[in-house]
């Protein structure tokens, strides 16, 4: 097609879409105008709703379409929903709708009758452009790699435009089993799995009414993740991060390694259970209870009796309880006869025999109880396991500071004490491949009949919980789990990726790459300075690429962070970071564990070396990091930028003169002190780890 041509179509097509919009204004004046006419307030409500959600997934500024396919009979336009005119006829079907499929999953070894495939580039409802596939050719999509080459804004945005057909084949899988996506950075995991969430509540209904529940591994993702559903039309999705399971509390204790990692491990389970179940008393052979004429017998046998009954029922704790009390009372009043038991008498009775918990209280007194664990240890946990896990608590509770992985414990202990009350038809779970045992226990009991889409790469998967296979974590997972490779790797450049994969045959061995569908804008650049100079050009890189409208992800090992903050400071910018959002910013600082899951134009990584010797699985950790990147990636480092082997336990770096050390410098020298204590080395080195570090500082000693 001749440029002219072209020129002509675009006009043509234009048509079109003003009119669709018309027709769209008509349908949302209508929309806005029905509560009104609702008999009560209450219908009134329920229609304010659906109204608000058509609303958000029908705006009014963005295209009527985002693609077009012509058979042999008929041209269908496709967008976000469904528009028809006044008439009824259809303008433009969703792309959730059965007749949008080949729209996805034709292709030229099977075009499914299909002639052309259009996708409209579009500035709002203005069309600037189109791109054919025309399926008698074997034609280059170029509209996917100008979408994929377009700037990010610091959240995710959908892809209805752009799914291809074997992504749309993963989403329309069953949603009765345990869908697993795996694929490596880049191939568009997350966003998937969203849009399998939409497509699911328009394929069938009946999920809405059970909810769907979104599970992120923390609140920057979720903040990432947040507009894509609402944008599709479904804004009734709950998102929860791994910290927002169970009941809210404090969060901040540090715990060694080996203690978080015995608290993830599925063992725990039943150790809770076991500690719970030894709350509950037993009788004394005849229990006297306070009467309005003196004091009642009632034999222990028969106490007893009710206590096994309730005992045995498949019920929450606290449910049992009352079932208990319920027996009790009954049997009391059978033995009282004309006599009054005084309530205060019985109420005493059942709390010594059954008494009520809280997942707080009880965890908060367990782990503070030597005897308690010991008595609960067994068979699953061994005597010096079980004293790992004691701990002096505050002496209140409401001033205990909790650890991340008491979070699942607690979790258990809610569902072993009321029940689990909020179950859903669809859960998804993201970056599940570093999740402990508990923790998927915790996501796992959401879904009500075992539908649940978890997306995770193994090459990716770092931390105590750090899996080498899919088995380890689908063992803790309902039903048999269908595992869904997916192959191509969209985001990520090729030449960004080609550096950061000479580190899976470290990394991980067995993991199969992604295929790289597109080049990006430039090579990695890779800048070795001295220590002293580090933070500053780490912000000046960073700077560069946010002056070019680009949204920068700053990575950084914790060793590190301290100096770019005070970079930061000192060049009086604002960031983004892992606890706190700043609106605007298009600066974030992240550590390589936040980096996950996100992606931004240009990302900085810091000091590689140290990333892989900061965690259990370093080269993973800083395979995640490089490839974080849409376009640009840069490396600032003193040491290898790199690193295929464990590094050396002091920094490499260039000596700082005498007469600059200062402040900082004398800061970074305590920060490298500490780093090293931290990181095992004994203490008979201490004296040469400090010489070691003053020297590297400052130079040799006269």
């Amino acid at each position: 097609m001749t440029i002219p041509d072209k020129r002509a179509e675009i006009a043509r097509e234009q048509e079109y879409f003003d009119n669709a919009a018309k027709h769209r204004r008509r349908h949302h004046a209508n929309l806005t105008a029905a509560p009104a006419a609702a008999v009560h307030h209450w219908a009134a409500a329920l229609i304010k709703k659906y109204v608000r959600r058509q609303l958000n997934a029908e705006s009014e500024a963005e295209a009527v379409a985002f693609g077009r396919i012509d058979d042999d009979q008929e041209k269908l336009y496709i967008g976000r929903s469904l528009i028809h005119d006044d008439q009824g006829e259809i303008l433009v079907v969703s792309w959730k709708a059965p007749a949008a499929d080949r729209y996805y999953t034709a292709s030229a070894a099977d075009p499914q009758g299909l002639l052309l495939r259009r996708s409209f580039e579009c500035e709002e409802n203005t069309i600037l452009d189109f791109t054919d596939v025309r399926f008698a050719d074997e034609t280059v999509d170029e509209f996917l790699l100008r979408e994929l080459a377009r700037a990010r804004t610091g959240t995710l945005r959908d892809i209805v435009a752009t799914i291809r057909a074997a992504q749309f084949e993963v989403i329309r899988q069953s949603p009765d089993q345990v869908l697993v996506l795996e694929g490596g950075p880049g191939t568009g995991k997350t966003v998937i799995a969203l849009h399998r969430v939409s497509w699911l509540l328009h394929r069938r209904p009946e999920m809405a009414t059970g909810g769907v529940l979104v599970v992120g591994p923390n609140p920057t993702f979720l903040r990432y993740i947040s507009e894509v559903l609402p944008g599709l039309g479904d804004d009734g999705v709950e998102l929860r991060s791994l910290r927002e399971l169970g009941p809210s509390v404090s969060i901040g204790r540090t715990e060694a390694e080996e203690v978080a990692r015995l608290k993830g491990d599925a063992r725990m389970a039943g150790l809770l259970a076991r500690a719970l179940e030894a709350r509950i008393g037993e009788p004394e052979p005849v229990e006297r209870l306070l009467t309005d004429r003196g004091f009642l017998a009632v034999p222990g046998t028969d106490i007893a009796a009710a206590l096994a009954e309730a005992r045995a029922l498949r019920l929450p704790y606290a449910e049992r309880r009352t079932a208990f009390r319920d027996r009790l009372v009954s049997l009391v009043a059978r033995r009282a006869g004309n006599q009054t038991v005084r309530p205060a008498a019985l109420a005493n009775l059942l709390d010594r025999l059954w008494p009520q918990q809280t997942s707080t209280a009880f965890l908060h007194a367990l782990l503070g109880s030597r005897r308690r664990l010991a008595a609960a240890a067994s068979p699953d946990l061994t005597e010096a396991e079980a004293n790992l896990l004691f701990r002096r608590g505050a002496d209140r509770l409401s001033e205990e500071v909790w650890s991340e992985a008491d979070v699942a414990l607690l979790d258990e202990l809610e569902d072993l004490i009321v029940g689990t009350q909020a179950r859903y038809s669809h859960v998804v779970v993201d970056e599940v491949q570093d999740l402990s045992p508990m923790q998927l226990r915790s996501v796992a009991r959401r879904s009500a009949k075992g539908s649940m889409t978890v997306v995770g790469d193994i090459a990716q998967s770092t931390g105590l919980w750090a899996r080498d296979s899919w088995d380890a974590v689908t063992a803790h997972l309902p039903g048999p789990a269908n595992v869904q490779m997916l192959a191509y790797s969209y985001r990520v450049p090729r030449q960004v990726y080609d550096f950061a994969a000479r580190l899976l045959p470290v990394a991980a061995p067995t993991v199969a790459p992604p295929s790289v569908v597109r080049d990006g804008p430039a090579e990695p650049r890779v800048h070795r300075v001295p220590m002293a100079e580090r933070a500053r050009r780490t912000v000046s890189v960073a700077l560069e690429h946010a002056a070019a409208n680009r949204l920068v992800g700053i990575v950084c090992p914790e060793q590190c962070r301290r100096e770019v903050e005070a970079e930061l400071q000192d060049q009086g910018q604002t960031w983004t970071s892992g606890e706190r959002h700043e609106p605007g910013s298009r600066l974030y600082l992240v550590s390589p564990v936040e980096a996950k899951g996100l992606e931004f134009d240009a990302v900085v990584v810091v000091e590689p070396e140290r990333i892989v010797a900061e965690h259990v699985r370093g080269h993973r950790m800083l395979y995640v990091a490089l490839t974080r990147t849409t376009a640009y990636l840069d490396v600032v480092c003193v040491g290898d930028p790199l690193p295929l082997s464990q590094p050396a336990p002091v920094e490499t770096a260039q000596p700082v003169p005498a007469e600059n050390f200062g402040a900082r410098e004398r800061d970074r020298l305590a920060e490298l002190i500490a780093s090293q204590v931290r990181n095992s080395a004994p203490r008979e080195a201490w004296s040469a780890v400090l010489e070691e570090a003053r020297r590297r500082l400052m130079g040799p000693a006269s």
